[in-house]
């Protein structure tokens, strides 16, 4: 579990969430985390592949999962991400 986000349950800004998306695609994509932007395509620009996406879903659940409010970050309504923005607002949505 990612020690900055688990310890304390603070509330995050849009910001944050951008960044912390930027910080785990970049590590599963093994790229610089700030040449990601929230226009960015998965597939088009960053070009992530199906297992590529599958560990994005599982970062954010892993990363937010604990923190959402209402129903929470379901591993199935992940699947159809287009753009970075496209987990951003998910993310915001679920912690608001």
């Amino acid at each position: 579990m990612p020690a900055e986000t688990h310890t304390h349950f603070a509330s995050l800004d849009r910001q944050r969430i951008v960044e912390i998306v930027q910080e785990r695609l970049g590590e599963i994509l093994e790229i610089e985390p700030s040449t990601i932007k929230e226009t960015d395509s998965l597939v088009d620009d960053l070009h992530a592949d199906s297992l590529a996406q599958y560990q994005l879903v599982e970062a954010l659940v892993d990363e937010f999962g604990e923190r959402t409010v209402g129903p929470g970050i379901e591993v199935e309504d992940l699947e159809d991400l287009e753009l970075v923005s496209d987990a951003v607002d998910y993310v915001v949505a679920r912690l608001a």
